[in-house]
This record gives C-alpha cells, sequence and structure tokens, in this order.
C-alpha cells in the first residue's frame, strides 16, 4: 500500500507559518490569490507561538508600532485575549488563516522538495506527519518564509551563511575574515511568582551546573515582567540547522541549571514562590540561511536611514548582534546598536537573485549578518510578509516576475501597502479625490483638513505636528461632491501605538505576550483612543444608506470596498471610543 499522494494548485505556496509566513498569506488571500500556506508545526506563529514563546518586537521610538495586518493581530489579542494566555494566542493566529476563504492551511507539513524548471520552482512537496500524506503544491509563484530557508537547498536559490568581513561592504563591525559564524538560539523559559503556594526543585542529572562566572553576566532579575531567560543561547559557532537536534538537549540542560540557580542557590529572594511555568523544548532560532536577491542590505543602509525608493517596509529595531558563543562567551552576550527607527527596507531584498518566482520574507532576506541583526524581529518579518503577499497579488494580476514588479509596479506596490495600513517612512497616501471634494464636521473639529492628508498616523519622518485630527462624540464628518462612483473609502482611526492607555509597565503595554507571569500583571484592554462604535453612510441623490455600522470595532484600518451607485457624498459618524471620551481622536477618513 502507497502513502497518500495530494496534489495542490495555487497561484501563491507560502512555506513557513511564523509571523512573516502568515502575514505573506493573508495580504495574498486578501487580494485575490488562491493561497496554500504549507507549515511544518502544529500551530502558526514561528517563534511568536506558544512552543517557543518569543516576543513579537519590532522598531524601537515613539510612534513607531507596526500596523498592516500585525496591529489587526495585535489589537485582536487584546480584545479577545485580555490576560495574554498563549492558548488563547495560538487558536487566534490560526483563526486568522482559517478565515480567508483563498487561504488553505497545511499545518504539520514539512517542506522536503521541490521541481525546477531552469530558474522556475515548478512546484513544491511536504510531508504531512499527522495523515502520513505527501502534499505537492504547484503555484505560480512561491514565498520562502521558514526562517531556515528550506528552499534554497532544493532549488539552488542563492544564500549566505554567517557574518561577512568588515571590508566586504565597509561595515563596522569586528570580524575580520567572513565565516560562517551565527547567533543562536534558546530555549526560554517561564517563571511564575504565586505568594500564597511554594515549590521545591530537583534538577535532572544531566543539568548544567551554574557556577558564579556564568552567572556574574547572565543573572536573572526575576522581579521584572521582562525577565525570559533570552541570554540561554547556543549554537552560533556551530551549525545552527544541522546541529540542532543536539544543540536543544545541551540548551534544556542548560535551562534546568539555571532553574536550578534561581530555586537552590540561596541567592534568589522568595525562590520558594516562584514556580517554572514553562521551558522551550523546541530553540527559537534567531538566524541561519539569507537568501540572496538584487540587492543585499548593509549596516550602512540601516544606520543612514534606508532611503530606497522602491521601500516597502521599515526596521527600528538596534543592531543586536548575539556572540557566536552565546551563553559561554565571557563577556556581555550581546552588542546593541542604535538605529535611525524607522529606516527603510527595500523591495529588493525579497524576491531571489537567481530563481525567477520565488519571493522570501522574514528573517531570511538579502541582508548582511549585521543589517540583519536588526531586521530579523517578528514584526519587522510580519511587515516584509505583508509586503511579499501584496507583491505577489500584482505579479499574479499583470503577468510579471517578482523582478517584473520591483522594474513595473513598484509605486502600485507601495500604495496598496499603505492603502490596506501599512507606513512606509515619509510617504503619504494619493488622496486626490478626497482633497476635490467638499469636506466639513457638524460640530467642532481640530484639524479637519488632516484626515485627507495621506498620512495614517504620526511619525516623526512627517514632521512633529498631530497629523490627525479632534471631533466630539457623536459628530458627522461629511463629504460632498458631485456624482460619482467611488470604489473605497479609507478610515485610520487611533489606536495608541505607544500603548500609553494600557495598564501596567512598558514591558506589558509594549508586548502582546507575557513573560514572568507575576501576581500585579494587568488584565489588558483595548487601547483607549481606538474607537468603538461608528456608521459610514453613502449619500446618494435619493437619500443615504448605511455602508457599514459597528458598535465593538476592534480595528485600526477599515478598509471599505462601495457598491457600485452613483454617490453625491459620503459621511462618518462617530459614536464612541474605549475611553468613553469626550472628543474622538482619529487619522484619516477619505476615498477613491
Amino acid at each position: 500500500m502507497k502513502l497518500n499522494q495530494i496534489h495542490h494548485t495555487a497561484d501563491l505556496c507560502v512555506v513557513g507559518g511564523g509571523m512573516a509566513g502568515l502575514c505573506a498569506a493573508v495580504a495574498a488571500a486578501r487580494g485575490g490569490s488562491r493561497v496554500i500556506l504549507m507549515q511544518e508545526r502544529p500551530m502558526l506563529g514561528g517563534n511568536a507561538s506558544s512552543e517557543i514563546r518569543m516576543w513579537v518586537c519590532g522598531a524601537d521610538g515613539k510612534n513607531n508600532r507596526e500596523t498592516g495586518i500585525i496591529e489587526e493581530i495585535a489589537l485582536e489579542n487584546l480584545w479577545r485575549n485580555p490576560e495574554k494566555r498563549y492558548p488563547l494566542w495560538d487558536v487566534l493566529l490560526l483563526d486568522v488563516a482559517r478565515r480567508e476563504k483563498n487561504l488553505t492551511l497545511l499545518l504539520n507539513c514539512s517542506c522536503c522538495d521541490a521541481e525546477m524548471d531552469g530558474s522556475r520552482i515548478v512546484s513544491v512537496t511536504g510531508w504531512q506527519m499527522t495523515t502520513q500524506s505527501w502534499h505537492t503544491v504547484r503555484a505560480a509563484y512561491f514565498a520562502d518564509c521558514s526562517g531556515d530557508s528550506i528552499l534554497a537547498p532544493l532549488t539552488g536559490a542563492a544564500y549566505r551563511v554567517g557574518r561577512e568581513s568588515a571590508d566586504e561592504f565597509g561595515e563596522s563591525v569586528s570580524v575580520t575574515a567572513a565565516d560562517r559564524q551565527t547567533m543562536g538560539m534558546s530555549c526560554l523559559m517561564q517563571a511564575r511568582f504565586d505568594p500564597h503556594t511554594t515549590s521545591r526543585f530537583v534538577p535532572q542529572p544531566g543539568a548544567t551546573q551554574m557556577t558564579p562566572e556564568m552567572i556574574a553576566l547572565r543573572r536573572p532579575h526575576m522581579e521584572r515582567s521582562s525577565e525570559n531567560f533570552w541570554y540561554l543561547e547556543l549554537g552560533g559557532n556551530r551549525d545552527s540547522i544541522a546541529d540542532t537536534e543536539t544543540l536543544r538537549d545541551e540548551l534544556i540542560a542548560l535551562a534546568l541549571g539555571m532553574w536550578d540557580w534561581v530555586k537552590n542557590s540561596g541567592e534568589v529572594e522568595d525562590a520558594d514562590h516562584w514556580h517554572l511555568e514553562f521551558l522551550g523544548i523546541l530553540p527559537g532560532k534567531r538566524e541561519s540561511r539569507r537568501m540572496m536577491g538584487p540587492y543585499i542590505m548593509t549596516q550602512g543602509d540601516v544606520l543612514s536611514g534606508g532611503h530606497f525608493d522602491d521601500v516597502i517596509a521599515y526596521g527600528g529595531w538596534p543592531l543586536d548582534d548575539h556572540h557566536p558563543d552565546g551563553f559561554y562567551h565571557k563577556g556581555n552576550p550581546n552588542t546593541w546598536g542604535k538605529t535611525p527607527a524607522p529606516y527603510g527596507i527595500p523591495y529588493r531584498c525579497l524576491y531571489s537573485a537567481n530563481i525567477d518566482n520565488l519571493f522570501f520574507a522574514g528573517r531570511n532576506i538579502s541582508m548582511t549578518h549585521a543589517a540583519m541583526s536588526s531586521t530579523r524581529v517578528m514584526a519587522t518579518c510580519a511587515l516584509l510578509g505583508e509586503a511579499v503577499g501584496t507583491a505577489a497579488n500584482i505579479a499574479r494580476e499583470f503577468g510579471l516576475t517578482p523582478d517584473g514588479v520591483y522594474r513595473e509596479q513598484i509605486a502600485l506596490l507601495q500604495a496598496r501597502l499603505m492603502e490596506n495600513g501599512c507606513f512606509l517612512p515619509g510617504i503619504r497616501r494619493d488622496t486626490s479625490a478626497a482633497r476635490a471634494a467638499e469636506l466639513t464636521c457638524d460640530g467642532p473639529a481640530d484639524a479637519l483638513e488632516n484626515l485627507r492628508n495621506g498620512a495614517d498616523r504620526c511619525n516623526h519622518t512627517y514632521g512633529e505636528a498631530d497629523e490627525g485630527c479632534t471631533c466630539p462624540a457623536g459628530a458627522t464628518i461629511t463629504y460632498r461632491f458631485a456624482p460619482r462612483t467611488v470604489e473605497q473609502v479609507h478610515i485610520a482611526f487611533d489606536s495608541d501605538l505607544d500603548r500609553v492607555t494600557l495598564p501596567g509597565d512598558k514591558c506589558e503595554r509594549r508586548h502582546g505576550m507575557r513573560a514572568n507571569l507575576l501576581p500585579d500583571a494587568p488584565v489588558m484592554h483595548l487601547p483607549l483612543t481606538l474607537v468603538r462604535a461608528y456608521k459610514l453612510w453613502g449619500l446618494r441623490p435619493d437619500g443615504s444608506r448605511v455602508l457599514l455600522a459597528e458598535d465593538d470595532a476592534n480595528r485600526r484600518q477599515i478598509v471599505n470596498a462601495v457598491p457600485g451607485e452613483p454617490l453625491c457624498g459620503l459621511a462618518l459618524t462617530l459614536g464612541a471610543d474605549y475611553g468613553g471620551n469626550d472628543r474622538l481622536h482619529l487619522f484619516s477618513f477619505d476615498f477613491r
């Protein structure tokens, strides 16, 4: 008896279901592409899932939080999962994918083969362990969002591993000769403090014995909500793919040794009340293969602000390079270099230099090791994924290769990303149709014209002024124009990108999930500035009709297609926000 052979056909096959792959698949599916998402784990999220529990980090700095699909997910998590429970987070990510009618999930399916026709991928094949079936996906385009760039060895796509020498790209790094060393991987722990219960810990025989020298630069701060033991890191001085199984065993032993120190060293206050809530068995990986595209982004590009004509995303995490020796490095575990957040990332880093129909997104894009030390964090990777999914739609629509999108439709790619809520530093959306209409508000409005200035947030790349508008609760904002059809209405509410209206300390407000579980951990809620209730009206020559109404909205970005009938105006009635404020703040209300 032969095992099942199942065949699929798609416009885009995404390999890897971390935050980059999920956003790529969702963006493409929403744009009309038939999408297969092949993910080797039983859940989505990659390093952010409950199996690993790394934070979804992104650009540092005021008003730099990532928007688009990743902000949709973050807000829905606050709404559905206010206590930051990992089972609910896992289910949410699955649900985000399953809502898309054009998206088919292949979970527990590990990509292990590819069929080529010259420099073009014809199909990929994965083994699904739960059904004991082979799944072969034929597609016009493929996106490697696997982190480890599995399609590189399977297709012959150009890639690099390791650190470049300082002189190759003129980078300020300490490496004088290129090598294959990378950042390492970690098995994270999650600890819970309970003042009402105690527990003891008896370490397994193989647990690493901690010494004072080991603890000196890696001492846990158990009282902090930010403690997640990320520095329990190994493997950068070995093969970060081939040696993963051995490294996992060593990382578990290291984690157990650290927990033994926490519980039994006598140096941690109230150690009896600390409980080990979680220890990751699957390592979270920081670096392995990096695909090569038409352009390789460097440390210099990051530090100069990334001013590219083909900017499609941005970064802003520090240049956070971890030493290859990891936990056993006799010095600080990482270097921390400030970046000019936000800096632009070019589209040419997101598709293969030598495979005609291959995109990629995540920590594996076309970057030097030094640049990747900043771009690798998951909120940045999510932006890259959304850009790839959107580019794949344009490629399908116009019959282009990924490179053809760059040469012929880069402006359209940028416009669509911004329409769907993504921020491209310093660039404004085209709002010419709205600017030609009459705009009024039936209540006192501050800076009403900002609603059609093409900026969906405040950010220093636009200047220091507030780019939004403040109106009374219950007010109606109205456009009037000669009868015409309207294709789409664009609304951007204020989701408090710096999360100052959320409870807890900075770590709690910034991150969607928790590390240390402390007794005073707050129950979260949606940002108090976010509009909860509103109505969108289409004004017809013979009367008005409601195009969209929500009483429990949890979205920052509203992009609403309008039925193809003549309208002579649009109106937005603002009901209330989550803070019960008398005056509501929003950034955009325009149309095309």
